[in-house]
């Protein structure tokens, strides 16, 4: 289970980064004009974490990527627990 210090500071370094980026309407060119998405990773001394960001304006685009990615964490589960 994650620390709470270890959650406070993995939320500050996304919304601090999501901000910079907002704030910078080059990081906004040339997107499509109904889906687009962001990523960010990071990690500290004790761990890592990455974020997605989806936008669409079809709600099936978020869906199906929330579908995939819920099946790659399934078979990776899968993987892991079997080579311990």
């Amino acid at each position: 289970m994650i620390e709470k210090e270890d959650a406070k500071k993995v939320a500050e370094s996304l919304g601090n980064n999501l901000i910079g980026v907002s704030h910078d309407e080059k990081n906004f060119v040339k997107l499509p004009d109904n889906f687009w998405g962001y990523f960010a990773r990071g990690h500290h001394k004790d761990g890592a974490f990455g974020v997605i960001v989806t936008y669409s304006e079809n709600k099936s685009d978020v869906d199906d990527l929330i579908k995939k990615y819920e099946e790659w964490v399934a078979k990776n589960k899968k993987s892991d627990s079997e080579s311990t």
